[in-house]
């Protein structure tokens, strides 16, 4: 009986450790739970980047001022006759 018990113990321990750290196990599980997180904040980041595009080709496309204020943002465009004034900030000394 005291044999019986001994070797029912040992399957017992090698199951907990073949299930907390073997192939599959709970150790193997988190860590692939915690990349898993992360390719999803990943994931978050490039879908909120992708609407913006998205929502910069529809104005680009569809309203007819959006070429000339993304020329203006962007290359410093200044049409013949207006003047353009450039607001700098002050610098604050932190001395």
């Amino acid at each position: 009986m005291r044999l019986f018990m001994s070797v029912l113990l040992v399957l017992l321990a090698l199951q907990q450790y073949s299930l907390w750290f073997g192939k599959n196990g709970i150790k193997e599980n988190h860590r692939l739970a915690v990349q898993v997180n992360i390719a999803l904040n990943k994931n978050k980041v490039l879908i909120e980047r992708n609407q913006l595009m998205y929502a910069q080709i529809y104005n680009l496309k569809n309203r007819k001022g959006a070429i000339e204020e993304n020329a203006r943002n962007e290359l410093g465009l200044i049409k013949k006759g207006e003047t353009f004034f450039r607001i700098v900030p002050r610098e604050e000394n932190y001395e």
